[in-house]
């Protein structure tokens, strides 16, 4: 009985999905935008694997969604979604370093724009939020807590 209550109890314990999102901008300005089924355009980034840090997985998923090296060059805020997911995710300004975008089995389209056509294109509410963040950053992080479905901010402030 003692070992049935000890397994419970480490069933409740926390757990956090952990992923990094980057915004990507070329020597020209544009900012490099990934369509997805589930949220439309985006940023590209996604779950960070178990064993990689914050930058080698924000790397492999901008990579893999749309063949971009990128340099991750600056943290601009670090993002809750408190609800079903339990998410952290992190973003970070990014610098293109090579490659040409190409579509992935993810995302079946992949671009650069200009930054008043991203704001226009990203329509998901966090995805929206990271990605103004990071097009008006000054040096001081945000910090924000949601849920989704439907989307209600509980906390925005910087930190």
């Amino acid at each position: 009985m003692h070992s049935e209550t000890r397994n419970t109890r480490a069933d409740h314990h926390p757990r956090h999905i952990v992923g990094a999102m980057g915004v990507v901008t070329n020597t020209e300005g544009d900012v490099l935008l990934v369509r997805t089924e589930r949220r439309d355009w985006e940023p590209p980034g996604g779950q960070v694997e178990q064993g990689e840090d914050l930058i080698t997985g924000l790397k492999r998923e901008i990579m893999e969604e749309s063949g971009i090296a990128v340099e991750v060059d600056t943290l601009v805020g670090v993002y809750s979604n408190t609800g079903q997911n339990n998410q952290v995710i992190f973003a970070f300004l990014c610098s293109y370093l090579s490659g040409t975008p190409r579509p992935s089995d993810e995302t079946p389209e992949v671009g650069w724009y200009p930054p008043e056509d991203a704001l226009r294109m990203v329509t998901h509410p966090a995805q929206l939020g990271r990605l103004r963040d990071a097009l008006a950053f000054t040096g001081q992080l945000t910090y924000r807590a949601y849920t989704t479905n439907p989307w209600h901010l509980h906390i925005e402030r910087p930190i």
